[in-house]
C-alpha cells in the first residue's frame, strides 16, 4: 500500500513538473520570437532611414560622396 502511494505521488509530481516546464518553455519561446521580430522591425526602419539620408546627402555633398565611395571599395 505504501509503495503504491509513493509511486502515485512521484508520478503526479513528475507529470506536474513536466506540464509546468512545458508552459514555461512555450512562454520563453514566444517571448524570444516577439523580441526577435521587434528587433528586426527596428533594424529595417533604421536601414530605411539611413538609405534615405544617404540618398539625400549624396547629390549635394561631394566630401560625403567621396567618403561613401571610399568606404564601399
Amino acid at each position: 500500500m505504501l509503495r503504491k502511494r509513493i509511486f502515485s505521488f512521484a508520478f503526479g509530481f513528475s507529470v506536474t513538473g513536466a506540464a509546468i516546464a512545458h508552459f514555461v518553455w512555450k512562454d520563453l519561446w514566444s517571448s524570444h520570437a516577439a523580441v526577435s521580430l521587434q528587433t528586426r522591425d527596428y533594424y529595417d526602419a533604421l536601414e530605411r532611414r539611413i538609405v534615405r539620408l544617404e540618398s539625400e546627402a549624396l547629390p549635394g555633398n561631394e566630401e560625403f560622396q567621396l567618403a561613401v565611395e571610399a568606404e564601399q571599395s
